[in-house]
Order: C-alpha cells, then sequence, then structure tokens
C-alpha cells in the first residue's frame, strides 16, 4: 500500500474508529487473488468485542462506499482485534500488557538476549519486570528501559489466573 493511500486511509477511518473509544492501531492492504484485502486492527484498553468490531466495519464500509479511497476494483473488508501475537511496539501496549508475561529481544546495550518476565509497571522510560524464579526459586525483580528492547510480545498462557479468578477464590 502507497504512504499516501495509507495516509489517505488513515485519516479517513481515524475520526470512525475514535468515535467508537478505539484506538486504529494498523491499516493494511494486501492481495488475495484478484482482489484486494483491506485490514483494519483496531484496540482499547478494555479489548474489543466482536459486536464493536463489527458495528465499526459497517461505519467504514458505509464510508468507504461514500469516497473512492479504495478505487473501483473489489476488496474485503475485515475489522479486527489484534492478535495474541501482535509486537508491542506502543507506550500503550506495554501499559494494555501489565500482568501479562511477556518475552522480550533485548538490544546490545541493554545485556543482549532474551528474556521472559511478567510486566508488573509501566513508566514513561521503561518496565518493572518480575522475572520469573527458576528450579523453585523466587521470582526476581528486574527495570528495563525502553531504549534497550528490540522486540516484544506477549507470551500466551494457558494456566494463567486472571484477577477477576483470584476475586472469585477470595470471595
Amino acid at each position: 500500500m502507497s504512504t499516501t493511500q495509507s495516509e489517505r486511509l488513515r485519516g479517513l477511518l481515524e475520526p470512525l474508529v475514535s468515535a467508537k473509544e478505539l484506538d486504529l492501531e494498523e491499516i493494511e492492504v494486501s492481495r488475495a487473488g484478484r482482489r484486494r484485502v483491506l485490514r483494519i486492527i483496531v484496540d482499547s484498553d478494555e479489548g474489543v468485542e466482536l459486536d464493536a468490531c463489527a458495528e465499526l466495519s459497517r461505519a467504514i464500509s458505509e464510508k468507504l462506499d461514500e469516497t473512492d479511497a479504495m478505487g473501483e476494483d473489489e476488496y474485503v473488508l475485515e475489522v479486527s482485534s489484534p492478535g495474541a501475537d501482535r509486537p508491542l511496539t506502543e507506550h500503550r501496549h506495554y501499559v494494555r500488557a501489565t500482568g501479562r508475561l511477556v518475552k522480550l529481544q533485548l538490544t546490545a546495550e541493554g545485556a543482549a538476549g532474551e528474556l521472559v518476565a511478567r510486566i508488573i509497571a509501566v513508566d514513561d522510560d521503561g518496565l518493572d519486570l518480575e522475572v520469573p524464579g527458576v528450579k523453585g526459586r523466587r521470582p526476581t525483580s528486574r527495570r528495563v528501559a525502553f531504549d534497550e528492547i528490540a522486540k516484544a510480545r506477549v507470551e500466551i498462557e494457558f494456566n494463567r489466573k486472571d484477577k477477576k479468578d483470584k476475586k472469585e477464590e477470595e470471595a
């Protein structure tokens, strides 16, 4: 997708997404045979429900029909939330991942390597992490600055206890 088309689509769609109190994370146009696929990724601090995606999809479809932003060729519109394997690239992504286990690729300045840890807190400069203990050892705390992070991604936890699960156990 050309930069001008991307910018034009973002300018056209961002107000619609913001009106639904969502963040426009990504716009991607790709080919699928003879058709194009316009993929819109949205998110919020509370996550995105299926009904919100469907409602937003209808609003975006109407807006695109009113304009020539996608040209005359056929396209398929997909509106969804980011997948679990989405890279953490923005400050808000780290804030939303607080309490989650993440895999960090560290830069050379930050003791190069890989680190798997739980995000405890996020501020303007970096992350406070809890590194799980190995072989029965206690978890340790660690601070990582944003400029030490080359890549970051949430790790899927199948046996993770959510905060609401803990509240139910306490009741």
